[in-house]
């Protein structure tokens, strides 16, 4: 959740899908978890909201909300649903948090439902210190450069402040424009509600499934075909404009995990997926495949690079029933003219 303007950078923590074959068919070795995987264990759960920010023209606003986080990727990630009661109109958000267990940093990221197609901005990077956790990003403010900081403190079983601020000085100074107020909430149970519209086109994934894998694996000349099995979880979001599944994927180098987001545009009626591979924490979402279905399959495009070459990126579901579906990625090296299929997914609904 970093920013190229202030309305990127604003809250706390933010997932996921576009396979990058250099990530996925290549299938680095899997890595082992961290000692800070569980920094962010203090959300888990319901909770009331007070929001304190400071709008453009300069005015401060009271407005609640509430949240509900939980943990991802054994602990390895966290997300959240935000519903905030903003006085010019209610609306959503889901914040991702990925642990890169190599450097002990955690990103962050941000998904607003108001711009369910934007481009996700890079993310604010950072980890807790002494109770304090602080995350910075860089970004640009009317062509000026700017420092934003995430920062958590006060933290106890029951309450925590975040506190969100920019600086135009390199850091020197800092101008808060956004504190909440946390307040756990031991009576509200998780919000679930039915989409609408082309936002419900991803309903026949919600639940538990099986998944076989069967990917294309490229090392220097020799090319072959791997298969895994493994599981994957899907589960609503905003009202059922967005949805992510985590995916437990027991490759021949090693289990790993991974995420799946994927946010619904009404007025474009398309969607926008991303991917956030586990074993890479903190690796590009952006490009986003985007696309539709149409007679009951779906199809999504997006560009990609491999070996700094330009690649053309599909994203094809299939034989969808209530019980099971496919799904496939291909690759175009000719902009599109021809298509070689490197991933297949098979879903069986678990029982």
């Amino acid at each position: 959740m970093v920013m190229k303007s202030l309305r990127s950078f604003f809250l706390a923590g933010f997932v996921a899908a576009t396979i990058n074959l250099n990530a996925a068919a290549q299938v680095p070795e899997a890595t082992s978890g961290s000692t800070r995987a569980h920094d962010f264990d203090f959300l888990v759960g319901e909770w009331r909201v007070h929001h304190h920010r400071l709008k453009p023209d300069g005015e401060w606003v009271d407005f609640e909300g509430t949240c509900s986080n939980r943990t991802l990727m054994d602990g390895e990630a966290s997300m959240e649903e935000h519903a905030l009661n903003a006085p010019n109109g209610a609306y959503r958000a889901v914040a991702l948090r990925a642990n890169d267990s190599k450097t002990g940093q955690w990103a962050i990221w941000w998904l607003d439902e108001r711009y369910p197609s934007r481009p996700l901005d890079p993310p604010a990077k950072g980890r807790f210190e002494n109770g304090i956790g602080s995350f910075y990003a860089d970004y640009k403010q009317d062509g000026k450069p700017m420092r934003g900081r995430l920062q958590w403190s006060n933290i106890t079983p029951k309450s925590a402040r975040f506190e969100q601020a920019s600086s135009s000085d390199g850091g020197k100074t800092w101008a808060p424009n956004w504190i909440m107020s946390w307040e756990r909430d031991t009576s509200r149970q998780p919000q679930v509600a039915p989409a609408a519209g082309g936002a419900s086109d991803f309903d026949f994934l919600r639940g538990e499934w099986r998944v076989h894998h069967r990917y294309l694996r490229v090392q220097g000349n020799n090319r072959e075909w791997v298969e895994a099995d493994g599981t994957a979880s899907n589960r609503a979001l905003m009202l059922g404009r967005a949805n992510m599944e985590e995916y437990t994927i027991n490759a021949p180098s090693g289990t790993y995990r991974a995420l799946a987001l994927r946010s619904y545009d009404p007025k474009a009626s398309q969607w926008s997926i991303w991917w956030l591979d586990g074993r890479t924490p903190h690796g590009g979402l952006d490009p986003s495949v985007q696309g539709r279905f149409e007679t009951g399959s779906g199809t999504f495009y997006g560009d990609t690079t491999i070996s700094g070459k330009p690649v053309r990126q599909r994203f094809s579901w299939s034989q969808i029933t209530q019980t099971s579906a496919r799904w496939e990625q291909a690759y175009s090296f000719d902009a599109g003219k021809t298509w070689e299929t490197n991933w297949i997914m098979t879903f069986t609904r678990a029982k």
